[in-house]
């Protein structure tokens, strides 16, 4: 049975895992012809070592996570995606990519790449990718 996709989540963060997922999801998009969402979540716990919440280091986050999505907007057009929708919001990376975006936007697929955390990081605060797996509204593909 052949799968058909009319959007597909990327969840970018600027790691060599997101830019391989990005490198399928363009491919994926083409053949579908898909709408590419590429979607960056600014993670909220970031900014919790900042004694009082700075909005100058927010908006400079939000201005440089806009750039990185972007670029890959950019990337994704040369190669031959028609329909792209960028998404760069503060919130749980988790719960937004897992449920919140898939279900607002319509997702069909989310395509992210593996964790690029370390194996203790992972037992105490958990991957993205993780979440997402056992979190998702729609299909998944996990890139190493």
């Amino acid at each position: 049975m052949i799968q058909g996709y009319k959007k597909i989540l990327i969840g970018i963060d600027g790691s060599v895992e997101s830019a391989a997922a990005f490198d399928k999801a363009v491919a994926v998009a083409k053949r579908n012809d898909a709408e590419l969402l590429l979607v960056n979540v600014i993670d909220l716990r970031s900014f919790q070592s900042i004694s009082t919440y700075d909005t100058m280091v927010a908006e400079d986050t939000k201005r440089g996570a806009e750039q990185l999505i972007t670029d890959f907007a950019d990337e994704a057009r040369a190669a031959g995606v028609t329909k792209i929708k960028t998404i760069v919001e503060f919130g749980s990376p988790k719960v937004m990519m897992a449920t919140t975006l898939p279900t607002q936007e319509q997702v069909d697929l989310i395509m992210i790449g593996a964790t690029g955390l370390s194996y203790i990081e992972r037992l105490f605060i958990g991957s993205v990718a993780q979440y997402i797996v056992t979190h998702a509204t729609c299909d998944t593909l996990i890139i190493r």
